[in-house]
């Protein structure tokens, strides 16, 4: 008796329209939870580079005057340029018109924290980019291949039932080719899940450093003079939502 032919090649050739459909999805998912894997390594890469350049400039400036003429020279490229650019515009604005339109009411301060909120605030949501295409990837892939398999075993039972033939080798081989499906589902999953948790965390820490040094530039701002990193934000700015 001929043993039939296995394998994943042998499985996408029998397969059909749901399968080589199913597959595409698959494919598509894994391409796209990888190219968000792969920008935001880079991103966080060369930002913290930028940054930690940026924050040496910040504190070796006499003051904040010459802290905005280095800002007008160079386009702001990371997270802590972009607040100070904002922390410094407001400053100027609130000084220049004071408290006529709703949007500067208040103190310097108040202003202050509304401006330096509102920048943390976009950050965040800059930072989380692609975030969710990673959870949706790393929750319905197995899914998918788990429906792939489901509908791989079907086939292959009606085609066995249809043939006659009930051997275990006839039942054993393409049954066995459907399991493919899972472990693809399970090989676009686990990735996707794993740089979600790290890149989660990545956000999470970044996040804080924004939130201490906004207290920082909040201080500097308000008093004139610099400030040394609090071992807590201070009450008026909790700036960071959902921070553990």
């Amino acid at each position: 008796m001929n043993t039939p032919e296995t394998g994943i090649l042998h499985f996408l050739s029998q397969a059909d329209a749901v399968g080589h459909t199913l597959l595409a999805v698959l494919l598509l998912m894994s391409v796209g939870s990888w190219y968000v894997v792969l920008m935001k390594l880079w991103q966080t890469w060369q930002e913290r580079q930028l940054a930690q350049q940026f924050l040496e400039r910040f504190w070796a400036a006499p003051s904040l005057d010459e802290v905005a003429r280095t800002l007008e020279q160079a386009p702001a490229r990371d997270s802590f340029t972009l607040m100070t650019q904002h922390a410094l515009h407001a400053r100027s604005q609130h000084k220049r018109h004071g408290a006529t339109r709703l949007a500067e009411a208040g103190s310097l301060g108040d202003y202050l924290t509304r401006t330096l909120r509102k920048s943390i605030d976009e950050e965040t949501a800059r930072m989380e980019n692609g975030l969710t295409l990673l959870a949706s990837v790393g929750a319905t892939a197995p899914f998918v291949g788990l429906f792939g398999t489901v509908w791989g075993v079907y086939r292959a039972l009606v085609s066995i039932g249809s043939s006659g033939m009930v051997g275990l080798e006839q039942v054993a081989g393409p049954v066995g080719e459907a399991l493919i499906m899972t472990g693809i589902g399970l090989g676009v999953a686990i990735p996707a899940v794993l740089a979600y948790n790290a890149l989660t965390r990545r956000n999470r820490v970044l996040q804080a450093r924004l939130d201490s040094f906004a207290y920082d530039l909040f201080n500097f701002m308000v008093s004139g003079e610099p400030v040394r990193a609090p071992a807590t934000p201070h009450p008026e700015l909790k700036l960071v939502a959902g921070q553990a």
